[in-house]
């Protein structure tokens, strides 16, 4: 079984504002969240704990598990470039992101789909067919990417459709 979380918040989710790369550690309220997570996955024993690189996401994995968790980048957060740590009402978004024409840095959204899904495909390679229990910690383009994986792309290739919210857990099985 593949649990896959979402970051508890921090000050910027609070604020309204795009948070990627730059983003902040969990406030208060996310280690609440956290701790929250740790209750309701408590009769589960994971085997892996794996998550984003971001503070906010280790935090969280780590908090609700009590076990180490093990990063790798193709779980990072969208790179939102330029308009990262903007309101998200000061923001041009085109087709759910931030205008890529008008924001430099802005991350592909095929590029980010490929990251996350190859990270999954390899996953998958290694765990698919055996008993384990693998919780992923991400973010909400994280979560809605690795949704889209189980689920299937969206036709209107909203991932966010599949996102939870903060502090919040989703359950997939490798088929």
């Amino acid at each position: 079984m593949i649990y896959v979380i979402r970051h508890g918040q921090t000050d910027w989710n609070e604020q309204g504002r795009l948070q990627g790369r730059r983003g902040l550690p969990l406030n208060d309220n996310g280690i609440r969240q956290a701790e929250r997570l740790k209750e309701r996955l408590a009769s589960v024993a994971f085997d892996y704990v794996f998550s984003s690189p971001q503070q906010r996401a280790v935090q969280t994995a780590e908090i609700a598990t009590s076990k180490k968790a093990m990063t790798d980048p193709r779980l990072d957060v969208f790179d939102l470039g330029e308009a990262d740590g903007l309101r998200r009402s000061e923001v041009n978004m085109s087709g759910g992101v931030p205008d890529p024409q008008l924001y430099k840095g802005v991350e592909p959204i095929q590029s980010f789909v490929n990251r996350v899904f190859d990270y999954m495909r390899e996953l998958e390679g290694r765990y698919g067919g055996k008993d384990v229990r693998i919780l992923l910690s991400g973010h909400r383009c994280t979560t809605g990417c690795i949704g889209a994986y189980f689920e299937g792309m969206p036709a209107d290739g909203n991932l966010l459709r599949y996102a939870s919210g903060n502090g919040e857990y989703k359950i997939y099985a490798f088929d």
